[in-house]
């Protein structure tokens, strides 16, 4: 057993049991995979692309080249944290080991088991608009899609969302690896396909495309793209300008997008090599900067071809109700309006949808490893750290899908709660900002450990790479926190959703005290659990 102690003798005994019942079921081109689908230009790209018009004069591409650039250093922290402990639970982990248990506890649980309930709508909402909207209107099923408009379809939208990614999840690492590979490999052709015809068409010959489909699909005008360029007109917006106050203030919108290239982090207990520095940032860096160069190319084509004014003025016609299409500007959609054929269409609509699929899992899946480790802990009851044949923690994926339930029916029907929801993604950006501070005083914290962890010949100007990177990275989400809660330009600094952010917290923390007492009346002091790592 990996220990900083000088003592080891019975520090199995802490823990559940001595082994996690996990597999190393994937390489680290499963992670690269699942940090490209995690940081999913064609899901949460597209979508978060589309506020850009509420910052008018910055920098789409450029807030995207910068903030890809910078989140290198994040990729390099968490690369660094997992080859010191390659753990299933990952910012659980690393927190609770370096910062103490209560603080790792509370921060983990919160950030990676009840906010990702709160998820599963997220997730539904970009099945409706990028998939089943955009099939159900090529092939003709109006009704169809004018449900998957209503809180019948968010709901019903969520359920799928919710037991699908249980189901995927269920099948083990290695079946969802397979899968996940079909969908990144189909989805890339779909890619491809969506590229080449922005590449090779020209911008009038999109323009007379949407005005066809716009008034077949639609009922629009027969210039539907003028009246959308009338209805959504932004003032200030140039696609090679650089105001650099703007850009570096839509940055923290950019970031909904790009901040989860970590997200596989809670699962590389369970990757081949993970202990090689170099091999997971190939994974995570990799996935970044391939995302980030991808996305530049897709918004030039874009200029080129859809018009870089009509880009804006559909979405912001869009999000102020008042354009001459009422469905969300769906880009794949678009490109596909250049092929004549409805036939065609649908299959560019269906392969860019494997984009979702392959997506849809993570919504579940790294949350598991992080109930499931706390659960090993002896802090959760030791039946959640269960799992099957396949090495699959069954109670913790119940203790994910279970509660996602209630909370995507009062995400469609309740009247005020979905903007209890807006601070979902502050409390994810926290629990990084955690682990990056476990990360900056790791070496000094944990000596033993970051000593004998192949990380430990890095340095830079005699300091520790994982420090300079782990604060560099800090500074970032600082930013992001602060003008998150105080700029309603992002739509998230609602008190409501603080409150609720908050009762979440005191929740964990509830949690945590109560276990910790009960273990204690039990003859179990958690402290000498969280002086240890668990095996593999």
């Amino acid at each position: 057993m990996a220990s900083d102690t000088t003592t080891g003798s019975g520090a199995g005994d802490l823990f559940q049991r001595k082994a996690t019942g996990l597999l190393r079921g994937w390489s680290v081109l499963d992670g690269f995979i699942y940090a490209a689908f995690a940081i999913n230009l064609l899901t949460l790209g597209l979508y978060i692309f589309s506020f850009a018009p509420f910052i008018p004069d910055g920098s789409l591409i450029y807030a995207i080249i910068l903030s890809g650039l910078y989140l290198v250093f994040q990729a390099v922290t968490y690369a660094s944290l997992i080859a010191v402990m390659p753990r299933a639970g990952g910012d659980y982990v690393w927190m609770s080991r370096v910062l103490g248990g209560g603080i790792g506890f509370v921060l983990a649980v919160t950030g990676w088991w009840f906010i990702l309930w709160h998820w599963v709508p997220i997730y539904a909402n970009i099945l409706n608009i990028e998939v089943l909207v955009p099939l159900a209107t090529i092939a003709g099923f109006g009704g169809i899609a004018d449900f998957f408009g209503e809180p019948g379809g968010m709901f019903t939208a969520s359920t799928v969302v919710a037991i699908l990614a249980s189901i995927l999840i269920s099948l083990g690492m290695r079946t969802y690896a397979r899968i996940q590979k079909f969908c990144f490999y189909g989805g890339v052709i779909g890619l491809v396909i969506m590229l080449a015809l922005l590449l090779f068409n020209s911008n009038a010959d999109f323009v007379g495309a949407f005005n066809s489909h716009a008034q077949d699909l639609y009922g629009a005008g027969s210039n539907a793209y003028q009246q959308t360029l009338d209805a959504g007109s932004v003032k200030g917006t140039n696609l090679g300008a650089l105001a650099l106050g703007p850009t570096l203030l839509l940055i923290p919108m950019i970031v909904f997008f790009n901040l989860w290239s970590n997200w596989g982090a809670t699962l590389y207990g369970e990757v081949r090599g993970a202990s090689d520095f170099r091999k997971n940032i190939y994974a995570m860096g990799g996935a970044l900067v391939v995302t980030s160069t991808v996305a530049v190319i897709m918004l030039l084509l874009f200029a080129k071809t859809f018009g870089w004014d009509f880009y804006y003025a559909a979405n912001n016609a869009y999000w102020g109700g008042n354009g001459p299409i009422s469905v969300w500007p769906y880009p794949g959609l678009f490109a596909a309006f250049l092929f004549d054929s409805p036939i065609l269409q649908f299959i560019l609509v269906a392969l860019l949808a494997l984009w979702f699929f392959g997506w849809v899992g993570s919504v579940f899946l790294s949350s598991t490893r992080v109930v499931f480790a706390t659960a090993f802990d002896r802090v959760l009851p030791e039946w959640v750290a269960k799992t099957s044949r396949n090495g699959v923690p069954y109670y913790a994926l119940a203790l994910m899908l279970l509660p996602s339930i209630p909370i995507s029916y009062l995400y469609a029907y309740g009247e005020n709660f979905a903007t209890y929801t807006l601070d979902a993604t502050l409390v994810i950006a926290t629990t990084f900002l955690g682990s990056a501070i476990a990360a900056a005083v790791l070496p000094w914290r944990k000596p033993e450990i970051y000593n004998a962890s192949p990380i430990a010949r890095y340095n830079v100007l005699g300091i520790p790479l994982i420090t300079v990177a782990a604060t560099l990275f800090s500074v970032f989400l600082i930013f992001c926190l602060y003008e998150w809660l105080t700029d309603d330009t992002y739509g998230i600094n609602n008190p409501q959703s603080l409150v609720y952010m908050l009762i979440l917290y005191a929740v964990a923390l509830a949690l945590y005290v109560g276990f910790r007492v009960l273990r204690r009346a039990q003859g179990m002091d958690l402290k000498m659990v969280y002086d240890e790592i668990p095996e593999d």
